[in-house]
């Protein structure tokens, strides 16, 4: 029998406990893994699920759990159902970004959707709930008017229509107020031209806005210190004629006239004082 020259290597005991870890790691994946294993379970089951995480008020979860319907069940009937019921969840959760982001999705595979002008409604809001002060960007405001006008325009007899016209007034009169914000600024700069462009939008643009009264009141005063006295003048009368009783009116009238029509005592400061001289 041949001797054998085989020798034993001893590992270094460093070598040891880094094989040991590696063998604890890969034990911990595998059962990681067994624990997020995929589990196909019934459409009716997972969308239940879902909804009953909706109605306790666990909108990030059910959002999950409505995405999961459609992942496992695609072709079904619940998945459809799912992907909207998906987006009104993140809705509910202000997460507006990933209800717009799936509301889209939703619009552009199911056009002809029972649910279609929901969808579009629901996409609207998502905008409007981002609305912030007229001091800052409006771009949220151009699209709630944008996706709401749309849903107007295309479901005239939705149920959802009225709420979306009264929104609609409501961020036309913001964006008249964002208007009226900057020419308000420029008059106060003494920049009257540019001043007299903001005010002529809001007359044009927002006619239909609470904005306008005082907006013609402003261009009559613009027009004053410019020398236009005539143009003041036939602003100032068309702002009587069709707000005869508001008190841009009456402002208007005085500066024109040059006749102090309101008590002294209840005189407003002048419009510049915000802004300095």
């Amino acid at each position: 029998m041949r001797s054998s020259n085989f020798k034993r290597i001893r590992l270094p005991s460093s070598r040891l406990l880094v094989l040991g870890l590696a063998a604890f790691a890969l034990a911990a994946c595998s059962s990681s893994d067994d624990e997020n294993a995929y589990v196909e379970r019934p459409v009716a089951a997972l969308y239940n699920t879902a909804l009953n995480q909706l109605n306790a008020g666990e909108f990030q979860q059910a959002a999950v759990a409505f995405d999961e319907v459609e992942r496992q069940h695609p072709y079904s009937v619940w998945a459809i159902k799912a992907q909207l019921m998906s987006a009104y969840a993140y809705y509910q959760n202000n997460d507006y970004d990933d209800a717009i982001i799936a509301l889209d999705r939703f619009i552009q595979l199911h056009p002809g959707n029972k649910d279609i002008a929901y969808a579009h409604y629901l996409r609207g809001l998502s905008y409007y709930e981002q609305i912030v002060d007229v001091g800052r960007d409006q771009k949220m405001t151009q699209l709630a008017l944008q996706n709401l006008s749309d849903l107007v325009n295309r479901f005239p007899d939705s149920k959802y229509t009225r709420d979306a016209k009264l929104k609609i007034d409501l961020t036309r009169d913001h964006l008249a107020g964002k208007e009226m914000e900057i020419g308000r600024f420029y008059q106060g700069q003494r920049q009257h031209l540019a001043a007299i462009n903001r005010f002529k939008l809001v007359i044009d643009r927002y006619q239909t806005t609470t904005h306008v009264p005082e907006a013609l009141h402003r261009l009559t005063e613009s027009y004053l210190e410019l020398g236009l006295t005539d143009q003041a003048a036939k602003t100032a009368a068309t702002l009587g004629h069709n707000f005869p009783g508001s008190e841009w009116y009456i402002d208007s009238y005085q500066i024109v006239e040059g006749k102090q029509v309101r008590p002294k005592e209840e005189k407003k400061a002048p419009w510049y004082w915000p802004f300095g001289n």
